[in-house]
């Protein structure tokens, strides 16, 4: 019989949450992941070709001896697990992980299929994990609560660490948190809102923080010299709430900027705000920017390859290649990308 990664990995004395890592850090239920595992549905969420999956493990009994994993799963062009990549993953964890004289720690050592998520990623899932197995926050969750709540001087704001902002941003809801942070957003030093915007796509927005972002954003997009980086931060924040006609008219708003053509916010908005890219009069307007964005067709091309290898996107992007009214740049670019693939395919 088959050997299922999910269930070598919990059992009885084991429990095992999975995360999505790719875009951003979410949960991902064991139940579909099995189903993936058995190629019986395409991964949901790929991001550059690969599933990106963070696993904590621990034992009930023995919280504090928890074990956390990060593997990225090769995809076939259908979105489907490689299954020899699958198997290759299953079998060393037989040969070392479950052996009771092997440090569970170093089963994954020299694993081609093992990563590293960057520093933010990284810092987000400890918070998560913290969460889930009861845990306190990190030492500087405090220093952070402090400064937002305007308890330490503006100028401190530079000894604030990162895995304190992440543990901020996934306990939003507790105590006052989220109103300190509504109500001070403002003022807050640009490195500081950026840092904290860019953990904020980690989270689901609500109407109030929401709005704090987006007035910010538009007075950003309004202004000649704006932090290129720091609008596409504030994109990436807005794009996990579930509020999204006011997502989407924010991201109109982008798009009809002089910094849509801007590679970082064009980043941001395909990476992180996909299901605004299915309205197709959003998709098209973002196909035009990104047809005359200043990192020229190697970005049209890059980007879009990844988008379209969402089925959903791809037919939704095919569709909008047709589009009767198209700018010469568009069509140019389209042109380009296609002769690209058609050479690539020979």
């Amino acid at each position: 019989m088959e050997k299922l990664l999910s269930s070598l990995l919990s059992h009885e004395d084991n429990r095992l949450r999975l995360f999505d890592m790719g875009r951003r850090v979410s949960k991902l239920s064991i139940d579909l992941f099995t189903k993936v595992e058995q190629n019986l549905v395409p991964y949901p969420m790929p991001f550059l070709h690969h599933a990106w999956i963070g696993m904590l493990m621990w034992n009930p009994k023995k919280k504090d001896e928890n074990l956390i994993w990060f593997l990225k799963f090769p995809l076939d062009e259908q979105g489907f697990l490689v299954q020899a990549a699958r198997d290759d993953i299953v079998n060393r964890l037989l040969q070392n992980a479950l052996m009771p004289d092997i440090n569970k720690e170093d089963a994954l050592k020299d694993n081609p299929f093992s990563f590293t998520p960057d520093a933010e990623k990284m810092a987000i899932f400890h918070a998560q994990a913290a969460l889930i197995l009861g845990q306190p926050a990190s030492q500087y969750y405090e220093d952070v609560q402090q400064y937002l709540s305007v308890q330490r001087p503006h100028e401190y704001w530079e000894n604030l660490g990162l895995q304190g902002i992440a543990d901020f941003i996934v306990r939003l809801d507790q105590g006052t948190n989220e109103l300190c942070l509504c109500t001070n957003f403002d003022k807050l030093p640009p490195p500081l809102m950026q840092s904290i915007s860019r953990l904020l796509e980690h989270s689901q927005p609500s109407y109030t923080l929401l709005g704090a972002l987006s007035r910010h954003l538009s007075g950003l997009l309004e202004q000649e010299s704006s932090s290129v980086d720091l609008i596409a931060a504030l994109v990436r924040a807005i794009s996990n709430t579930t509020l999204t006609q006011p997502r989407d008219e924010l991201i109109v708003k982008v798009l009809s900027s002089p910094y849509a053509i801007k590679t970082e916010v064009l980043l941001a908005i395909a990476t992180r705000n996909l299901t605004s890219l299915y309205q197709p009069e959003i998709l098209q307007v973002f196909l035009e920017k990104l047809a005359i964005c200043e990192a020229g067709q190697q970005a049209f091309t890059r980007i879009l390859s990844d988008l379209m290898f969402l089925p959903e996107m791809r037919a939704l992007i095919l569709k909008a290649f047709r589009h009767n009214e198209q700018s010469d740049a568009l069509r140019q670019a389209i042109g380009a990308m296609l002769g690209q693939q058609r050479s690539a395919s020979h």
